[in-house]
C-alpha cells in the first residue's frame, strides 16, 4: 500500500488535520471519564445538584466539541479517499492503455476491469479508514491506558494483562483471514470475466440454448465465492466475540478488585467507575483495530493486485522521440526473416520475409491458425518481433513514434468495432477533423453509401455500444470506412469482408483498387477471390510462409494455394484470375 501513497500528494492538508481532528476527538473523549468520577465523588456524594448540573454542561459541551471536530474530520477524509481513488483509477487506467496486446492477454480483461473498479474502491477505503480511525484507536488505547495508571497504578495492571490476550487473539485470526482476501479477489475475477462472457455472447447463448448450463457456470462460480468468504466471515467473526469476553472479564476484575481498593481508601467510588470507563473504551477500540484490519487487509490484497498492474512493464515502448526520417523509394513494407512467438512459446511466424511497393496491393491467404493476423499485427507494432526486422518506409518500425507510425496505417481488425456515440463521431476516430467531403469518400469507397442515406439521421445517427444496432456487414462496413478517412499510405484489412455478400465484396474491392491507386493495400482473407487480383499472394501455412507471387504464378509453384483455390472457385474463376 505505500507505493500508492503517492497519489495522496495533492491532498496533505487532509491527512494531517483529519487525524489532527480524531486525536482531538479523542482527548475529550478521554477527559469525560475524569469528569464523571469528579460528579460521583464530589456532587452526588455532597449532595450538591448544581455541581453535577455544572460538570454535566461540560460533559455536553465536551461531546458537541467531538462530534463537530468528527464531521469536519469525515468531510476531508472523504475528500482526500475519493480524490486518491480517482488519480489512482486514472493513472491505471492510463498506465493499462500503455500496455501492448501481449500484457493485456496476459492479465486478461476481466482481471483489468475487477483492478479497475473492486480493487481500487478497497484501497479507497483503506485510505478513508486510516484517515478517520487510524490514529484515533490506538490513541485511545494507550490515552485510557497512561489515565488508568495516573489514578492507580496496581488497578492498572489489569490492562496489561489483557492487552497481551486480545494482541494474541486479533493476531491467531489476522493471520488466518489474510490470505484468503487475495483468493476471494481473484474468485471476483472469475464471476466477472463469466459476467462479460454472457453479457457479449447472449445471443449466442440463446442460439445454442445453454442459458441453463451458462447459468450453473454462474452459479457455481459465485458459490465458490461465497464459500470463501463466508470461510474467512466466521473465521473474523470469532474477532469481536474473544476480544469481548477478554475485556468483559477485564472490567469484572476492576470492579472486583477496586472495590477492595475502594475499602483501603486508595480509591474513590467515582475513580472505579472511570477505570471501568477507560477499559470500556479500551474494549470499543479494539473493537475498531479489529474491523481495521480487516479492512487494510482487503486494501493490502487488492493494493499488491494494482502494484502487479503498474510493475507490468510494457513489452513494446516507445523508444524513438523524433519523427523518423522516411525514404521514399523504399518499399512501403518490408519483413527480413522475421520470427514472432507468444510468450516464449513455440513461433507462431517463422522466416518471414517479403516485401510491398508503394501503391501495390498485397495479398495474404492462409488457413486458420496459419498465422495471418499475427503477421499484420507487427506491421503498426502491436507486437515487437523475436528476431528479424519490419521497416515501414525503410525505417524500422521500433525507430517510429507511435503516432507516426499508425498515422500511416489505416487497419480494419478482424473483428468489427464500433463505439457508442454518433456516426460522424465514430468515423473521426482517425482523424479528428475530417471534414465531411473526406468522410463521404470513405463512405462511398467502403459500399455504406447505400444503408447510411437511408438513415433518418444521416452522420447524427446514434451508434449503440459495439453498434448493436446495426448488421454485422454494416459495422464492418463503416469499420472499413473509419480506416480510410484521413487517406492512410497503408490500409491493413484483415478479413474485414466476411460478413459481406460476395456483390458487395466485389464492389468493395473494385472500389479500393480504382481509389486507392496509390496507397498500399494489404488484404488478408480466406477468401481465395477476395486476394487473386493482388499484385502479390503471400501464402501462410503453420506460421511459415510457402508461396509469394501473383495468382497465376501460384497456382502453377504453391500446392497450398492451388488447394485453398480448388476448394473455393470452379475452374473458370481459377483459369480468368480477375472479376
Amino acid at each position: 500500500m505505500r507505493k500508492l501513497l503517492k497519489y495522496l500528494k495533492n491532498y496533505r492538508f487532509d491527512t494531517i488535520i483529519g487525524p489532527t481532528l480524531k486525536l482531538l476527538e479523542a482527548i475529550f473523549e478521554l477527559i469525560v471519564p475524569l469528569v464523571m468520577a469528579k460528579i460521583i465523588d464530589v456532587g452526588i456524594k455532597n449532595g450538591d445538584m448544581a455541581y453535577v448540573l455544572k460538570m454535566g454542561g461540560v460533559i455536553v459541551l465536551l461531546g458537541v466539541c467531538g462530534l463537530a471536530a468528527a464531521l469536519v474530520c469525515q468531510y476531508v477524509a472523504a475528500r482526500a479517499a475519493f480524490g486518491f481513488g480517482t488519480e489512482l483509477r486514472s493513472a491505471l487506467f492510463r498506465h493499462i492503455n500503455s500496455f501492448s496486446h501481449a500484457e493485456i492477454d496476459k492479465f486478461g480483461t476481466s482481471s483489468l476491469i475487477t483492478r479497475l473498479t473492486n480493487d481500487v474502491t478497497a484501497a479507497q477505503n483503506g485510505v478513508n479508514m486510516a484517515i478517520r480511525l487510524a490514529s484515533r484507536a490506538p490513541f485511545l488505547i494507550i490515552g485510557s491506558a497512561v489515565m488508568a495508571m495516573s489514578m492507580d497504578m496496581k488497578l492498572s495492571l489489569i490492562f496489561f494483562a489483557a492487552a497481551p490476550l486480545v494482541s494474541f487473539v486479533l493476531y491467531m485470526i489476522m493471520s488466518r483471514s489474510i490470505p484468503f482476501y487475495g483468493k476471494i479477489q481473484k474468485k471476483l475475477d472469475r464471476i466477472s470475466l463469466l459476467t462479460r462472457e454472457n453479457l457479449v455472447g447472449a445471443r449466442v447463448i440463446r442460439a445454442f440454448s445453454r442459458q441453463g448450463e451458462e447459468c450453473e457456470e454462474f452459479d457455481e462460480a459465485c458459490d465458490s465465492h461465497t464459500a470463501a468468504a463466508v470461510k474467512v466471515g466466521k473465521i473474523s467473526a470469532l474477532l469481536n466475540p474473544l476480544t469481548s469476553v477478554i475485556m468483559n472479564l477485564a472490567i469484572v476484575a476492576i470492579i472486583w478488585f477496586g472495590g477492595y481498593r475502594v475499602y483501603d481508601g486508595a480509591l474513590t467510588q467515582g475513580e472505579v467507575i472511570a477505570f471501568v470507563n477507560y477499559m470500556t473504551q479500551i474494549s470499543l477500540a479494539l473493537v475498531v483495530v479489529a474491523n481495521l484490519v480487516i479492512i487494510f487487509t482487503k486494501a493490502s490484497a487488492s493494493a499488491a493486485r494494482i502494484n502487479e498492474i503498474f510493475a507490468a512493464e510494457p513489452s513494446v515502448k516507445e523508444t524513438a522521440k523524433e519523427p523518423a526520417a522516411v525514404l521514399c523509394s523504399a518499399p512501403a513494407v518490408e519483413l527480413r526473416d522475421v520470427v514472432f512467438s507468444y510468450g516464449g512459446g513455440e513461433p507462431a511466424l517463422n522466416g518471414i520475409s517479403f516485401r510491398i511497393m508503394h501503391g501495390e496491393t498485397f495479398g495474404i491467404i492462409g488457413g486458420t491458425g496459419s498465422g495471418k493476423s499475427t503477421l499484420v499485427n507487427l506491421i503498426p507494432r502491436f507486437y515487437d518481433v523475436s528476431s528479424g526486422e519490419v521497416l515501414v518506409d525503410g525505417v524500422d518500425v521500433r525507430d517510429f513514434p507511435f503516432s507516426q507510425l499508425r498515422e500511416k496505417i489505416g487497419i480494419v481488425p478482424q473483428r468489427a468495432q464500433l463505439f457508442k456515440g454518433t456516426l460522424l463521431e465514430n468515423m473521426r476516430w482517425r482523424k479528428k477533423d475530417a471534414d465531411i467531403a473526406d468522410i463521404d469518400r470513405a463512405i462511398r469507397i467502403s459500399q455504406s453509401a447505400e444503408f447510411v442515406s437511408k438513415l433518418e439521421n444521416g452522420y447524427e445517427t446514434m451508434i449503440l455500444q459495439n453498434g448493436k444496432n446495426l448488421s454485422g456487414g454494416q459495422k464492418q462496413r463503416l469499420t472499413i470506412a473509419r480506416a480510410l478517412v484521413g487517406s492512410p499510405e497503408i490500409v491493413i484489412l484483415d478479413d474485414s469482408s466476411s460478413a459481406l455478400d460476395y456483390s458487395t465484396d466485389y464492389k468493395l474491392r473494385k472500389a479500393l483498387s480504382e481509389e486507392l491507386s496509390g496507397t498500399t493495400v494489404i488484404i488478408i482473407s480466406q477468401r481465395a477471390a477476395a486476394v487473386k487480383n493482388a499484385d502479390k499472394i503471400l501464402v501462410l501455412d503453420d506460421g511459415k510462409a510457402v508461396g509469394l507471387g501473383t495468382h497465376a504464378e501460384l497456382l502453377e509453384a504453391c500446392p497450398v494455394y492451388k488447394e485453398i483455390c480448388l476448394s473455393q472457385l470452379s475452374a473458370e474463376e481459377i483459369e480468368k484470375g480477375g472479376q
